[in-house]
């Protein structure tokens, strides 16, 4: 039952509102004070999600109440009012109910007007059975027994502030918590699977200092009474930011001591640190259409990791940023099938496709940039000031750089909007010259293109803040400018000839450098040395990655500067090189060379390996813990002799019970067991799937299942992915892996996907996880016929919200293609001349 006060602005006898899968009974207006008025006709236009209800009589101007009756499904879709299937600890079936409204689903669990700039107050009564907990955004003010039966209640909930419609939320399950009171008094609760409350203490914690945090960074208090995160069992994205209520996958709040790794209890803090941004940022201030949605994403993937090194200082997060989000988005935004970060967006169906790497990544480093741009105090100051001029309203991107502009005087908006008005970003080509005690600087910018150099009338231009440094002091820019015009001049004064000089110090600026042959030859010695800063070592070397990609650079020289990577002690750092490593390998999978490519791939990590061994050692902390675990796990999928037997022992005692593997060994020791085991290998797996209690314990498991060797494993594991066994949203990462895993699981996943593609459509519809399953699956083929097969079977079986992501997939499949023509040969050239003179190494 949907009771209403609205505001009749213009006489009319009809009301529009949207509504989908809803059936309506009765619906009535009465005016204020005033006999009520009954509809009789109820119009459904499904295609639009809209329902017009007709009255026999005009509807005058003036306050009323709308009353509806009406009956919705509790479906299984993840998205509206829907059902999470989970397991009693008695192993019994059940079901929760639980929601999941943005970006456009409110309208499936009531009548209402699902637009983000239409904002109400909501006042929410739950009637459920009376041994199951309830909740809302807002704290309940009233439980009382239900008339017709003695098992059920009737739950109220307080009035919630003026709110938009994706933001509203309700839960009916069984569920235990944790809870304390953040130092402002907010009532914190963390609500876990029965019996695993112990679980939701990280998370809490992480809650507990960061609504603090927020409060003083934004100095505006957080707004409600009481918050509540919650672990949901079937949940499509990572969490949803729910103002109070905060729902979660399992695996993105739930840590257990013993049996989580580190990347999770990371994964958890960061998430957390994002969705509580949200509730200033999103929430207290909401955009005014999907056009700005990337405000939204785009900072609170930015601010999550400032939260989360206030918190956890020692995980060095900001490097981990500009391998897990600077860097992916540079590599989706360099395609012609990118997107500006703000989009236009019509119809519902094309919001789902904007939750992208552009909106979230993209536009998190373009914050980033911009923040470091202003300086962190006229920045905190800019935000206090449109979170105080919009609380409980609407707000667009322009009003952001308005208030970020009148703080710091600087031409925020005139630098941003090429920024996110026109998509890609740019190349800077830099050349040197000494005169005298000084060096010379000749800047040009084009856009970078995947494809190699942009050619084509009109090149766009970005307004670039850019930092220069020197190997006088590595951490410290030597100068500051902003480069708002094609090509420019700069003095650096004082900079000896044997000085090297770097661009983009932090890798900040949301660009990639290409440096004249001079002066990269003066960098690289930084990188053997590591008198180059980390996040400096990590940029220069997925620049030149990238380069090679694009045809810019031969992709010999990427690999020889590979190789200087040996003493590299830093986490992230490895972590990017390995991604680069993995996307080389995937592309030559397509060669007859591919084994030349693995033994590459132990030569540069046997050293580290070594020195890092299979044990922690005393003092070591959480980014040593990732790096033993990402060495271990390359050296083993690529089949070091050492790293395989030791995989193999350690295996054998974990299923046996001897000793239990360290969470942080898990991954890399079932990978490397399954990439070199049998049938009997994968059986145990399945195994310990089954008898893990743990969500992230199973993901764990069916994120490497593919690794499997034979075609006849890869089809068992392809089943698998579609049994009871594996949550609806995790059938993607089983997929995915076996598609990643080898040459034959790729061909044997996508043929999976188009055999079975009815079921995963429904399973997915509209939503972003179809997206993620066809980008898994079809981008690492590379030839030309395929991508013309891809967009073949896509136009017989159209998947509107994946449209973008489908364009994007053969453009890569294409560029890979490419990529092959141009260098395999070389690269095979090199690797057997490695090969041949071994003492280079």
């Amino acid at each position: 039952m949907d009771r209403m006060f609205i505001m009749v602005r213009q006489a009319t006898n009809q009301i529009v509102m949207n509504c989908a899968d809803i059936d309506i009974i009765t619906a009535s207006y009465a005016p204020e004070g005033d006999e009520e008025i009954h509809a009789t006709g109820f119009n459904y236009q499904n295609e639009d999600e809209k329902v017009t209800l007709s009255f026999p009589s005009i509807l005058q101007t003036g306050t009323g109440t709308l009353k509806i009756d009406f009956v919705g499904e509790l479906n299984d879709k993840m998205k509206g009012f829907y059902r999470s299937k989970y397991t009693t600890p008695s192993g019994e079936v059940r079901y929760a109910a639980v929601t999941q409204f943005e970006a456009t689903d409110a309208r499936r669990a009531f009548p209402c007007w699902d637009e983000p700039a239409i904002k109400a107050t909501f006042d929410i009564s739950l009637i459920v059975p009376k041994d199951r907990v309830a909740l809302s955004n807002m704290n309940v003010i009233d439980r009382k027994p239900y008339p017709d039966d003695e098992n059920v209640v009737e739950v109220k909930f307080a009035r919630t502030p003026v709110m938009s419609t994706y933001l509203v939320a309700f839960v009916v399950g069984e569920y235990d918590f944790v809870e304390t009171r953040s130092k402002d008094g907010v009532c914190v609760r963390v609500y876990t699977p029965v019996g695993k409350a112990e679980q939701g203490k990280f998370a809490l914690e992480v809650a507990a200092k960061t609504l603090p945090f927020y409060k003083d960074y934004f100095n505006v208090p957080y707004p409600l009474p009481k918050i509540d995160l919650i672990a949901i069992a079937d949940f499509a994205a990572g969490a949803m930011e729910n103002w109070g209520l905060v729902t979660y996958r399992e695996t993105a709040l739930l840590i257990d001591p013993k049996n989580s790794c580190s990347s999770s209890r990371q994964w958890v803090a960061l998430v957390v640190g994002h969705e509580l941004a949200h509730q200033w940022f999103g929430n207290l201030v909401t955009m005014e259409w999907w056009t700005h949605l990337w405000l939204n994403e785009g900072f609170a993937s930015w601010i999550e990791y400032l939260c989360v090194d206030h918190c956890f200082p020692e995980y060095d997060i900001w490097t981990q940023f500009v391998s897990a989000d600077y860097t992916r988005a540079q590599e989706l935004d360099a395609l012609d099938n990118s997107h500006p970060i703000e989009v236009s967006v019509g119809h519902p169906s094309e919001v789902d496709e904007i939750f992208d790497a552009i909106s979230y990544s993209k536009g998190a480093s373009v914050i980033r940039m911009l923040h470091d741009y202003i300086g962190d105090k006229d920045f905190k100051k800019g935000m206090n000031m449109y979170l105080t001029k919009f609380q409980q309203k609407n707000a667009a991107t322009e009003d952001l750089w308005e208030s970020l502009e009148n703080a710091s005087g600087k031409p925020i908006a005139a630098v941003m909007n090429t920024w996110t008005k026109q998509m890609g970003f740019p190349l800077i080509y830099v050349e040197a010259e000494q005169v005298e005690d000084d060096r010379l600087l000749r800047l040009s910018q084009r856009k970078f293109c995947a494809s190699g150099p942009y050619v084509g009338e009109d090149c766009p231009q970005w307004m670039v803040p850019i930092t220069i440094s020197t190997s006088e002091d590595p951490n410290l820019a030597k100068l500051k400018i902003l480069m708002d015009k094609p090509e420019m001049s700069v003095v650096l004064k004082n900079v000896k000839p044997d000085q090297w000089v770097k661009l983009n110090l932090g890798t900040v600026g949301f660009y990639r450098t290409q440096y004249s042959s001079a002066m990269l030859e003066s960098l690289l010695p930084g990188i053997r040395d590591l008198s180059l800063p980390p996040v400096d070592r990590l940029g220069l070397q997925n620049d030149l990655f990238s380069l090679a990609r694009a045809g810019i650079i031969s992709t010999v020289e990427v690999l020889k500067v590979m190789e200087a990577f040996v003493n590299e002690p830093n986490y992230t750092v490895w972590s990017d090189l390995s991604c680069n490593l993995g996307i080389l390998s995937t592309l030559l999978s397509h060669t007859d060379f591919y084994e030349e490519i693995q033994e590459f791939v132990k030569d540069v990590f046997s050293p580290i390996g070594e020195r890092l061994g299979w044990d922690p050692k005393p003092g070591e902390g959480h980014l040593d813990a990732l790096l033993r675990g990402l060495v271990l796990g390359k050296l083993g999928k690529a089949g070091h002799k050492a790293t395989l037997e030791e995989a193999r022992r350690r295996f054998k005692d974990h299923v046996e019970g001897k000793q239990i593997l360290s969470a942080d060994l898990r991954s890399p020791v079932y990978l490397t067991v399954l990439k070199h085991g049998d049938g009997t290998t994968l059986d145990i797996m399945l195994k310990l799937h089954k008898q893990a209690d743990m969500q992230e314990e199973k993901n764990r498991i069916e994120r490497v299942l593919g690794a499997t060797p034979s075609p006849e494993l890869i089809q068992k594991v392809l089943t698998f992915a579609l049994s009871e066994e594996v949550r609806p949203q995790d059938t993607v990462s089983v997929i995915g892996g076996v598609a990643g895993g080898s040459k034959h699981g790729r061909k044997a996943a996508w043929k999976f996907i188009k055999d079975n593609w009815e079921e995963l459509y429904n399973r997915y519809q509209g939503g972003f996880l179809i997206s993620r399953l066809i980008k898994l699956s079809v981008e690492g083929f590379a030839v030309d016929k395929m991508a013309g097969e891809v967009k073949a079977f896509f136009e017989s079986h159209p998947a509107p919200s994946a449209e973008r992501t489908i364009q994007q997939c053969c453009e890569n499949i294409l560029l890979n293609a490419a990529w092959l023509k141009r260098d395999a040969e070389s690269i095979h050239q090199y690797l057997l001349q490695r090969k041949a003179s071994p003492a280079t190494a």
